[in-house]
């Protein structure tokens, strides 16, 4: 019985009543499809929803110490299933030391644009941070901070201060070495956004990060969150770890530094990404996160890894193959097809586009960036590829060497001239001369040096 015979059954046959008992189905109606709607975009994703991101960076960490990119020394089950069930870039290049690389990841600029020294981010620069934070994102940072400066790093600045984390934009974090040094490991001195700074006797910084961000999953779950996480671990002074039989007994103050205990730090390091990872299956948020783990530089040069029945031995701070090619994964479960190993070039000024871009968003900032997004290779889509990468590296630290330089997979040309198949020569002993190249390997040079022309401030 349609609605016009139900009222004339009750007598309701004036046009009026009519009028309004019509409006009432009607309103009931787009009720009922409305509803219908926010169901099946809540549960099919039928609108775009804001992933999450996660993106966790070893300290010190070279591609030859992980079992998926055939390391033969260290236990990393953790990040070998998060390869086996993602995608591992083969071919991913930092700088060889750690500021240099974390100005670069965060301002997706390579550092000839935005360095002013080791330790220190100038805080004119918009970071991804920022960028997420004015998308909508809650902002989180935990781990290793080392961008303010201490008191030496700033008068090599001439006098000027880095930047706060607050200041960099993230909403809370948990932190070492924001302006305090302290301990990073056994009783550490970390300094937390809403309680300050804190040395916790009877802690591990490490776990002390990995819970602060158990909290922020937990209190952010219902919204895009993205989590930096720049870890502590596996930089030296090289201590046990909770798992260690002498973690108890170790004092701090001691400062011993001994390399047979990077074995058990790796695999701590190995089980605080399998801790992120188990939370996010807690909180069913495993396919809405995009979770992203590289290293920053070269393995410290103290650490000798079997490698595909090789030794190899760490460059951390040294331009050669050992000192910058990096490990990197990304795991997006649902959305990245499982196992791909992808061997693209790419450098750490490709992060900032591409986390917008994961976030579904433009960088409106004005500001010159150097990077080429990745995203559209995570989901497998035809995409615009590097055919070289770039570094300019002036770590204004230490006893290192300025250098420039463009490479590929097969080849690397120094400002300078020298010229190296670092295919086969990884530790750079032998450049080629211009009388040995081939027609085409002459125009690969002619193409890097093209490179490096443009490559001014």
């Amino acid at each position: 019985m349609g609605i016009y015979s139900i009222l004339q059954v009750n007598g309701l046959k004036s046009p009026i009543w009519l009028s309004l008992m019509l409006l009432v189905a009607a309103g009931l109606s787009w009720m009922l499809l409305s509803a219908l709607h926010l169901d099946n975009r809540r549960y099919n994703h039928s609108e775009p929803v804001k992933p999450n991101i996660i993106l966790v960076m070893a300290d010190d960490l070279g591609m030859e110490t992980l079992a998926s990119y055939g390391g033969e020394q260290y236990h990393t089950p953790n990040l070998d299933k998060l390869a086996a069930t993602g995608m591992q870039f083969q071919n991913c290049y930092s700088t060889p030391l750690c500021t240099p690389s974390r100005v670069q990841i965060m301002t997706g600029k390579y550092n000839f644009r935005n360095y002013l020294g080791f330790g220190v981010l100038d805080p004119e620069e918009k970071t991804f941070g920022h960028a997420l934070q004015e998308a909508g994102y809650k902002t989180c940072v935990v781990g290793k901070w080392q961008l303010y400066g201490n008191k030496r790093q700033r008068k090599l600045v001439g006098g000027r201060v880095g930047t706060l984390p607050q200041d960099a934009g993230f909403d809370t974090y948990r932190l070492w070495q924001v302006k305090d040094r302290g301990w990073r490991y056994k009783s550490p001195t970390v300094e937390t956004f809403a309680d300050g700074l804190e040395t916790y006797e009877d802690g591990y910084g490490p776990d002390l990060f990995a819970a602060f961000i158990e909290s922020f999953i937990s209190e952010n779950k219902d919204e895009p969150f993205f989590i930096y996480y720049p870890m502590c671990l596996v930089h030296d002074p090289f201590l046990p770890t909770p798992e260690s039989s002498n973690f108890k007994d170790y004092q701090p103050e001691l400062n011993v530094n001994d390399t047979t205990y990077f074995s058990d730090m790796m695999t701590y390091m190995d089980k605080q990404v399998g801790r992120i990872v188990d939370n996010l299956d807690e909180h069913g948020l495993r396919e809405n996160t995009v979770v992203l783990f590289i290293g920053d530089n070269g393995t410290d040069r103290n650490v000798i890894s079997k490698w595909k029945g090789k030794h190899i031995k760490g460059q951390k701070g040294y331009t050669v193959e050992a000192g910058i090619h990096v490990p990197f994964i990304v795991n997006w479960k649902g959305t990245i097809e499982p196992g791909v190993l992808n061997e693209n070039l790419i450098d750490f000024t490709d992060f900032f586009p591409t986390l917008l871009e994961i976030a579904g968003i433009k960088d409106n900032s004005g500001k010159k960036r150097d990077g080429l997004s990745f995203y559209s290779q995570l989901l497998g889509e035809k995409s615009d590829t590097r055919d070289w990468i770039f570094c300019h590296y002036e770590p204004r630290w230490g006893n290192f060497l300025n250098k420039r330089y463009v490479q590929n997979t097969q080849w690397k040309l120094y400002e300078q001239g020298d010229f190296y198949h670092v295919a086969s020569d990884p530790e750079e002993t032998n450049p080629v001369p211009v009388n040995q190249l081939s027609a085409q390997q002459k125009q690969m040079k002619k193409k890097f040096q093209g490179v490096l022309s443009r490559m001014k401030r």
